[in-house]
């Protein structure tokens, strides 16, 4: 059974920074895809960076510039680092693991910006 623990989220004052991780375990076929997601309340779930097994990135417009993913595959763990946060980042974030042809989904880390 795969297993994702995610940590690092908080409360941060706007244009601060934090790192979020994601650890997965329990598969014994290879981590594909890994990404982080958030939503706000009153709001859809939304992909906020993704990261492939060869290591192509692809970002939401409205984070780029500001947040980086990477991962470690020797560790199965999927990083973000979020710079210049604004309030608008606040939302529960998400990790999320492919494997094979299923999604896995971590259990979420809430993310505050105050202003």
């Amino acid at each position: 059974q795969v297993q994702l623990v995610e940590s690092g989220g908080g409360l941060v004052q706007a244009g601060g920074s934090l790192s979020l991780s994601c650890a997965a375990s329990g598969s014994t076929f290879s981590f594909n895809a890994m990404g982080w997601y958030r939503q706000a309340p009153g709001k859809q779930r939304e992909l906020v960076a993704a990261i492939s097994g060869s290591g192509s990135t692809d970002y939401a417009d409205s984070v780029k510039g500001r947040f980086t993913i990477s991962r470690d595959n020797a560790k199965n763990t999927v990083y973000l680092q979020m710079n210049s946060l604004k309030p608008e980042d606040t939302a529960v974030y998400y990790c999320k693991v492919q494997v094979a042809v299923w999604d896995y989904w971590g259990q979420g880390t809430q993310v505050t910006v105050s202003s």
